[in-house]
C-alpha cells in the first residue's frame, strides 16, 4: 500500500502528464484548424496510416507492425521543422525523388501520373510499366538491391527524397540505418495490413500526400470507389452463388486467403460463395490438399491458379492428377491472373492491379456471373486453355 509522501508525487505527476498531453492535442488540433491546405485526403478504407493536415505541413502515422506506428514530417519546403514529434523523420515536399522497394509501389506512382519521381527500385527486373521500364532503359532509374544486399552507399549518392519500404512482418528495417543517418527519410509502406481491395487501394492518398496531389488523388480515387460499389451491388442482387476454390497445392501445402483478407472479400464482393470465409487469420490459410479436396471437387469456379503466363490445364494437370477430379478443372472453368504478364517475368496484376481494384473485381464478376458484365473483356484474369 502506497504511503501518503509517495502517493502525493505520483497523483501530482499523472496529473501534469494528463494536462501536457491535453494541451499538446489541443495545440495539434488548434494548428490543423489553420492549415492552408485547401484540399485534404479522408481516409475512408485503409486502417494503416493517417494523415493530418496544419498550416505549412502534415502528419502521416504509419502502422509498420503490431501496434507500432511510426510519424513522418511532410514539410513545406522552407518551413520551420513544428515543435514535437521528436523521433519523427522528415520528408521535403513536393516529393521530386523517390526509391521504391516494391513493384506495387511503382503502380501508386503511375496512377498520379508521377513515374518521373522514381530515380532507384529495389529491382529492376520485376517491373510491368511501360513508362518506367524506359526510364530504366535512359538511366534515369537506378537499381539499388534489397536486404541484404542493399547498396547503401549508391542510395547515399543518389540522396532521394524518401525510401519506400515494404513494411511487411518479415522487413528488416535495420538495413536502413545507415541511410536515416544520412537524412534520408525511409518512409514504411504497409499495404499488406489491408483486409479490403479498396483499402489496399487507398494506400495511393499517402503517395499524394507526398506530391502535394490530393486534388488529383479524391478524383480519381473517388471514380475508383464509385465503380467498385456499383460492381458489387451488381453482383450482390445475383440470386446464385457460384462456389468458388483458390491456388493451388505447392510443396505439401495449400495455401488458401483467409476469410478476412483482401481475395476473399474480392469474392464477395463478386457475387461468390468462399467456402472459407469464416476462417479469420493473419495471413494464409496452410491446408493439406486432403483437407482442400471435398470441397475443390464440387467448385464452380477455380481462380488464381498457375505461376507463368503461358500455364495451360495440361501444365497444371501434370502437377498433380488429382485436380482432374474437379468440377471446374472438368467444365474448364479455371483462371489465373496472368493476363498481364511481360517478357521478363512481371505481372501488372500485382501493379497497377493494386490501384485498379474495379477492374479486378470487374474480371471476378465476369468469371463467375458472366450474364452480368456481358460485354466486359476480361484485364487480369485469363481462362487456362
Amino acid at each position: 500500500m502506497l504511503t501518503r509522501h509517495l502517493l502525493l508525487p505520483l497523483l501530482l505527476t499523472l496529473t501534469f502528464s494528463c494536462n501536457r498531453e491535453k494541451a499538446a492535442h489541443t495545440t495539434e488540433k488548434s494548428q490543423a484548424s489553420d492549415s492552408n491546405y485547401q484540399d485534404k485526403v479522408e481516409i475512408k478504407h485503409a486502417q494503416g496510416f493517417s494523415i493530418q493536415y496544419f498550416k505549412d505541413y502534415k502528419i502521416a502515422s504509419i502502422v509498420s507492425s503490431g501496434t507500432d506506428t511510426l510519424k513522418y514530417i511532410l514539410l513545406e519546403k522552407g518551413a520551420p521543422r513544428p515543435a514535437g514529434y521528436e523521433n519523427a523523420q522528415i520528408i521535403n515536399i513536393p516529393l521530386k525523388s523517390a526509391v521504391a522497394m516494391s513493384s506495387m509501389h511503382i503502380g501508386l506512382f503511375e496512377m498520379l501520373g508521377a513515374e518521373n519521381v522514381l530515380t532507384g527500385l529495389g529491382n529492376l527486373q520485376y517491373v510491368y510499366s511501360p513508362k518506367v521500364i524506359a526510364r530504366i532503359k535512359v538511366g534515369k532509374i537506378s537499381e539499388v538491391g534489397r536486404d541484404q544486399g542493399l547498396n547503401e552507399e549508391k542510395l547515399v549518392e543518389m540522396n532521394p527524397g524518401v525510401v519506400m519500404t515494404v513494411g511487411s512482418p518479415g522487413s528488416k528495417t535495420d538495413h536502413y540505418q545507415t541511410l536515416k543517418q544520412a537524412n534520408i527519410p525511409v518512409l514504411v509502406n504497409s499495404e499488406w495490413i489491408e483486409k479490403t481491395p479498396l483499402a489496399r487501394a487507398e494506400w495511393v492518398k499517402l503517395v499524394a500526400a507526398l506530391l502535394n496531389q490530393e486534388k488529383l488523388v479524391n478524383e480519381k480515387f473517388g471514380e475508383i470507389e464509385r465503380e467498385y460499389d456499383r460492381l458489387a451491388k451488381l453482383a450482390a442482387a445475383s440470386a446464385k452463388k457460384p462456389t468458388v476454390l483458390s491456388g493451388l497445392n505447392t510443396k505439401d501445402a495449400w495455401f488458401l486467403p483467409s476469410g478476412d483478407s483482401y481475395m476473399a472479400k474480392f469474392f464477395a464482393d463478386a457475387g461468390a460463395d468462399y467456402h472459407w470465409k469464416n476462417n479469420k487469420a493473419a495471413g494464409s490459410l496452410p491446408m493439406n490438399f486432403e483437407a482442400v479436396y471435398p470441397f475443390a471437387l464440387e467448385a464452380d469456379s477455380w481462380v488464381n491458379v498457375g505461376f507463368d503466363k503461358n500455364d495451360t490445364r495440361q501444365s497444371i494437370l501434370a502437377q498433380d492428377s488429382r485436380y482432374s477430379d474437379f468440377k471446374a478443372f472438368k467444365s474448364g472453368n479455371i483462371f489465373s491472373y496472368n493476363n498481364k504478364v511481360n517478357e521478363q517475368g512481371s505481372n501488372d496484376f500485382f501493379e497497377s492491379g493494386t490501384v485498379n481494384p474495379h477492374i479486378v473485381l470487374a474480371d471476378l464478376i465476369k468469371i463467375f456471373h458472366p450474364e452480368i458484365l456481358p460485354e466486359h473483356q476480361l484485364v487480369y484474369y485469363k481462362k487456362l486453355q
